[in-house]
C-alpha cells in the first residue's frame, strides 16, 4: 500500500469515528469532554454535601411546640383585642397595618412564620458548614420575598394610597416598573438627577494617559505647594472610579488634593468584547503597573504613594509584589481600604463560590469556554451584591417604586451603585479561583503573576489598612488579616458602617466614629484581640489617615502649573470617556 493510500485510509477512519461514536461514548458523553466530566463530578460532590442534613428530633419538637403556642396566643389576641396587634417590624410601621385587624394579624403571623423558619434553618445539623449556611441564606431570601408588604393585594398602605390617588400611584408604579425592565435593574435612586461630569465626578483634572484598560486622570492642585511624592488611587475595577469623587463635600479625591497631594486616579474601562481575552496578568501589567510607571514619569518621582480600594487594593498589592520580585520598589507607602489580601473569611459571598460554580464560569466565560471567552456582566454582579441585603436593596424599592408609585430620593452613592461595570471572563475566573476559592495569594509562590512567583511577604513598605465594622463584602476581620501578610510597618484603623458608607465619611459631616490602636501598642495577632483594646474616636478616620499619608509624602514643592508632561500630554478633561461607557 502506498503512502498516499495509507494517508487516505487514516482520514476516512477518522471521519467515520467522528460520525459514529461507540455505544459507551454515546451513553456517557462526559467521556468525550473532560471539562464536562470535571464539572459533572464537582456538581455531584456539591449535591453529596447536602446529604445527611436534618433537624434533630428534640429541637424539631421544641420548635413545633413553641410555634403552636405563639400562634395560639396571636389568634386569641386577634379575637379578643384586635386593635392591640402591632407587628414589630419597620415594613409594617405605617398606621394602615395596625389599624386594620386582618392586616395586623397577617403581618404578625408572617413574622412568626419567618422566625420559625429561620430557627429551623439554624437548627440544621449534618453536612458541611457551607451547606448549612446556604440553607440559612436560602431561607432568608424566601422569607424576605414572602413578606405581605411586597404584594399589592396584601399591603393596606399601598391600597390606601391607590384609593387616595384614584389609581394614579398604580399608574406611576407600572411606568417605573417598565422603565426598570428597560434599563435592566431596580431603580434605587432618582437617576435623572445625576450626570457624571456635571454634578458627580466634578473635581477638576485631565486624562494624561490611556490604554485599552484604563485612563489615568491627574487632578489640578488646590494648594500652592504639593508633596513631592505623587499619590495614585486605584479603585475597584468592578465599579466606576467616581465613588471616590461623588460630590465636592464627600469626595476623597478632592480631600486628598486639598491636603496638598498631587493626585492621580485610575479610571478602569467598562470592558466590552474587545477585552474578552484579558487576564488578571493584563490588569496587573497593563493596569496597575503601567499606571505606577506613568505617574512616576509625569511627576518625575522615583517613588509614589498608592491607595487601593476593595479589589483595587488586591490589585495594588499584587502589582507591588511582582515589582518587588523584579527588584523594584516604587511605592513609598500603600493604603488598603476594605481590601482582601488574605481571603480567610469572605462573609456571605463565600456561599456563592465553590468548585462547581467556578468551573461553570470557566467553561462559559473563561479561557476554557468552547465558544471562546466572554464577559462577566456588571449587572449580574450588582444584582448579587443587592441580594446580600435584599430587604434594604431590593424589596424596599419594589414596594416604594411599584406598589406606591414613589420615585426614590436622589442619592449620589446609589446612583454610582447602579452604574455597573463588565469584567473580562478570564480575568474574573482567575480571580475567583485564586482568591475566593483557593486563597492562593497569601501562599508564597503558589501562583505566578506576570511571570513572577507571587510572595506578598515582599511588601515591606509602610501600609495603612482600613476596615469597616459592618462590611458585608470584606468582613473587617479579613481586612485586619492583611496586617499578618505585609511585612513592613502597618497601621490599622476600623471605621463604623459598611463597605462604602464607612469609607466615604468626610470630616465635615461629623458622622459615625472610628477605632485606632492605642499609642505604643503593637498589633495583636487577631482582630478580636485588637478590638478589645482599641480606642474609639468620634467623626471621620480621614484625618488620621491624612496625617499618616503626609509622613510619607516627602518634602513640599511648588505645585505644577500644567497637568501631564511632554511624554504624557493631556488627552481630554476629566472625568474622561471611559467612565461614561455604560455596561
Amino acid at each position: 500500500m502506498s503512502v498516499t493510500t495509507r494517508s487516505r485510509t487514516r482520514k476516512t477512519t477518522s471521519k467515520s469515528e467522528k460520525k459514529v461514536p461507540d455505544a459507551a461514548s454515546a451513553a456517557n458523553p462526559t467521556e468525550q469532554d473532560p471539562k464536562l466530566a470535571a464539572l459533572t463530578q464537582s456538581m455531584g460532590d456539591a449535591f453529596q454535601s447536602l446529604a445527611g442534613l436534618s433537624v434533630p428530633a428534640d429541637q424539631w419538637s421544641q420548635i413545633q411546640q413553641d410555634y403552636l403556642q405563639q400562634a395560639t396566643t396571636l389568634w386569641n389576641q386577634a379575637l379578643e383585642q384586635p386593635g392591640q396587634l402591632h407587628p414589630a417590624d419597620r415594613r409594617f410601621a405605617a398606621p394602615e397595618w395596625s389599624s386594620n385587624p386582618a392586616s395586623a394579624f397577617m403581618a404578625s403571623m408572617y413574622l412568626l412564620n419567618a422566625n420559625t423558619l429561620k430557627r429551623m434553618a439554624d437548627s440544621v445539623t449534618g453536612g458541611d458548614a457551607k451547606s448549612r449556611e446556604r440553607i440559612r441564606f436560602a431561607v432568608q431570601q424566601w422569607v424576605d420575598a414572602a413578606s405581605p408588604s411586597n404584594y399589592l393585594a396584601l399591603n393596606p398602605e399601598a391600597q390606601k394610597k391607590a384609593l387616595d390617588t384614584h389609581g394614579e400611584s398604580l399608574t406611576q408604579g407600572m411606568q417605573m416598573l417598565f422603565n426598570d425592565i428597560r434599563q435592566g435593574h431596580v431603580s434605587q435612586t432618582d437617576e435623572s438627577v445625576f450626570e457624571v461630569g456635571r454634578n458627580v465626578a466634578t473635581t477638576e483634572g485631565a486624562v494624561v494617559y490611556e490604554n485599552p484598560f484604563f485612563q489615568l486622570i491627574e487632578y489640578k492642585p488646590l494648594t500652592a505647594k504639593v508633596y513631592e511624592r505623587p499619590f495614585l488611587l486605584v479603585p475597584p475595577c468592578i465599579n466606576k472610579y467616581y465613588i471616590l469623587d461623588l460630590q465636592p463635600d464627600n469626595s476623597l479625591i478632592r480631600y486628598a488634593v486639598s491636603q496638598g497631594h498631587r493626585v492621580f486616579v485610575v479610571s478602569w474601562v467598562n470592558a466590552d468584547e474587545s477585552l474578552n481575552k484579558a487576564t488578571w496578568d493584563d490588569y496587573i501589567e497593563q493596569g496597575v503597573m503601567k499606571a505606577i510607571s506613568v505617574v512616576q514619569e509625569v511627576a518625575g518621582s522615583e517613588q509614589i504613594n498608592a491607595l487601593g480600594f476593595c479589589i483595587g487594593g488586591t490589585l495594588v498589592a499584587t502589582a507591588a509584589a511582582v515589582l518587588a520580585r523584579r527588584g523594584q520598589k516604587p511605592l513609598a507607602s500603600m493604603t488598603l481600604l476594605t481590601a482582601f489580601l488574605d481571603f480567610c473569611n469572605t462573609g456571605t459571598l463565600d456561599l456563592f463560590v465553590d468548585e462547581p460554580m467556578v468551573q461553570l464560569r470557566e467553561v462559559t466565560i473563561g479561557e476554557r469556554s468552547p465558544q471562546g471567552p466572554g464577559l462577566m456582566k456588571g449587572s449580574e454582579l450588582a444584582a448579587t451584591f443587592s441580594f446580600l441585603r435584599a430587604n434594604d436593596l431590593v424589596w424596599n424599592y419594589v414596594v416604594g417604586n411599584y406598589l406606591k408609585g414613589e420615585k426614590p430620593p436622589a442619592f449620589d452613592l446609589l446612583y454610582w451603585n447602579a452604574d455597573s461595570t463588565n469584567l473580562p471572563g478570564p480575568m474574573y475566573c482567575w480571580y475567583l479561583r485564586n482568591t475566593y476559592l483557593e486563597n492562593n495569594l497569601v501562599k508564597p509562590d503558589a501562583v505566578t503573576v506576570c511571570g513572577e512567583p507571587l510572595d506578598l511577604r515582599l511588601l515591606d513598605m509602610p501600609t495603612f489598612i482600613y476596615g469597616s465594622r459592618e462590611d458585608h463584602i470584606v468582613p473587617w476581620d479579613s481586612a485586619y488579616a492583611s496586617t499578618r501578610v505585609v511585612s513592613g510597618p502597618k497601621t490599622f484603623v476600623l471605621g463604623a458602617s459598611g463597605h462604602i458608607a464607612g469609607v466615604i465619611n468626610p470630616p465635615e459631616k461629623r458622622k459615625r466614629s472610628f477605632w485606632t490602636t492605642p499609642n505604643g501598642q503593637k498589633l495583636p495577632a487577631t482582630a478580636q484581640e485588637w478590638m478589645g483594646s482599641a480606642e474609639e474616636h468620634p467623626g471621620s478616620w480621614w484625618t488620621t489617615w491624612s496625617t499618616w499619608l503626609a509622613e510619607h509624602g516627602g518634602a513640599q514643592v511648588a505645585a505644577p502649573k500644567q497637568l501631564g508632561s511632554r511624554q504624557h500630554p493631556v488627552v481630554e478633561p476629566a472625568p474622561g470617556r471611559y467612565v461614561l461607557r455604560k455596561a
